[in-house]
């Protein structure tokens, strides 16, 4: 029996819990991995009411609320990925989730704008230990084609929260003050803890856990990085989730105050998103008969292209309207969903049993480094989507050629070079 086959046995024999079926398994990941974007979309609503409830002289220091929560959730996973290979996956799923719902409970309570970010930091960095155990459990029982499946399984349900955040989030400024918003996470955080308790069986044998000394630890930090396509797809992944990250943080400045779409701007964002999560369920299709290199090559071509003909558009328009932006945005969003689940499962099919600090130094350098990006770029905004679209357009083709010179100019092969 191989590896993944005994682990397929563990995870349905394991400590007496009723094994999750595949679909189950979907719907925990994707509810994991949903938790930061609700964290982030819920809160784009009520920027313009935290900017005021603390008084905050500079208008662009609203952007912290969302940048800091990124940060502190990159710079965490790092240690959440060697935590889960010693100790196991369930529990710190357990100690992560527990930790957003006491971070949650401080934004609820914070009266200075400094405890606020600090609880904000803090939900970010308790978020990121669930993300990094959702993709080590998902290599623990998966490979190849069927790992790039289940994952864009679990992203197509997890992108359902970007569509529906930012309207959730108006809905409850309609009837209630803006920490209400981090009531109904309190709420989502202590559902999804009761599940994780109640339901996830440890998926990590015991013969497989690694030992936590510093000695393994940086000799698995030592092969990730000497492994050009981890790095490579690495550092690609990051310049495309950097265009997520730029769009988020300046989203709400975007549709408010340049398009002036007021209340309804959750409805761009969602439709934006939509487009992501539509191309992730067809992702979960296409990647069997396609493959995974050639389908994500050509959605990160396609992106590249779609954002720089945008940033041309708007330059040549002084800034465009609505419209013509959310046209050239929209299928540069499908694209970006044909990469991400792909790209994360070119990196982690090699970790073998490292999953777990693999799936940690993905997701430090591919959070964090979009963080910075996004938080950089973001600051750019100047009244109009110019300089936002035009990094969007140098990070397509900053990862396009991360990938071309990872791949050593073999675009669209399934051969890794």
């Amino acid at each position: 029996m191989d590896r993944h086959n005994m682990a397929r046995t563990q995870f349905s024999q394991a400590d007496k819990r009723a094994s999750l079926s595949k679909i189950e398994l979907v719907g925990l990941t994707a509810s994991v991995m949903a938790l930061t974007a609700l964290t982030i979309d819920m809160m784009l609503a009520a920027l313009g009411d935290i900017s005021a409830d603390f008084n905050l002289a500079n208008e662009n220091d609203r952007q912290l609320v969302v940048t800091v929560f990124l940060l502190g959730s990159g710079v965490a996973q790092l240690f959440y990925g060697p935590l889960s290979d010693r100790f196991g996956r369930r529990a710190v799923f357990t100690w992560s989730i527990s930790g957003f719902i006491a971070a949650t409970l401080l934004c609820v309570i914070a009266t200075h704008y400094s405890f606020f970010i600090a609880g904000r930091a803090l939900q970010g960095v308790a978020a990121a230990g669930g993300r990094v155990v959702a993709l080590a459990l998902v290599r623990d029982l998966f490979k190849g084609r069927e790992m790039a499946s289940i994952m864009s399984m679990a992203m197509t349900v997890g992108m359902i929260s970007p569509i529906i955040a930012p309207g959730i989030g108006q809905l409850i400024l309609f009837v209630a003050p803006w920490r209400y918003v981090f009531v109904v996470l309190f709420a989502y955080g202590a559902i999804q803890l009761a599940w994780v308790l109640w339901r996830l069986p440890e998926t990590l044998a015991p013969e497989d856990r690694q030992p936590l000394r510093l000695s393994a630890i940086s000799g698995m930090l030592r092969f990730f990085f000497s492994h050009r396509v981890a790095v490579g797809y690495t550092f690609a992944n990051a310049c495309i989730m950097g265009t997520l990250m730029t769009y988020i943080i300046s989203a709400q400045q975007v549709y408010v105050e340049t398009y002036g779409l007021g209340a309804k701007f959750p409805l761009a964002i969602g439709s934006a998103a939509l487009a992501v999560g539509a191309a992730a369920m067809l992702n979960s299709r296409l990647v069997r008969r396609i493959g995974t290199r050639r389908l994500s090559h050509g959605a990160l071509v396609a992106l590249a292209l779609i954002h720089a003909a945008n940033a041309m558009h708007l330059s040549l328009t002084g800034g465009g309207t609505i419209i013509s932006f959310m046209l050239f945005l929209i299928p540069a969003f499908f694209a970006m969903g044909l990469i991400n689940a792909n790209f994360s499962s070119i990196v982690m099919e090699p970790m073998g049993n490292m999953a777990g600090t693999a799936s940690a130094v993905y997701g430090f350098a591919t959070m964090t480094g979009s963080s910075l990006i996004g938080g950089f770029a973001a600051r750019f905004y100047d009244g109009t989507a110019i300089p936002i679209v035009a990094a969007f357009a140098l990070l397509g083709f900053a990862a396009l050629i991360s990938v071309f010179l990872t791949e050593r100019g073999r675009l669209f092969s399934e051969t890794p070079a």
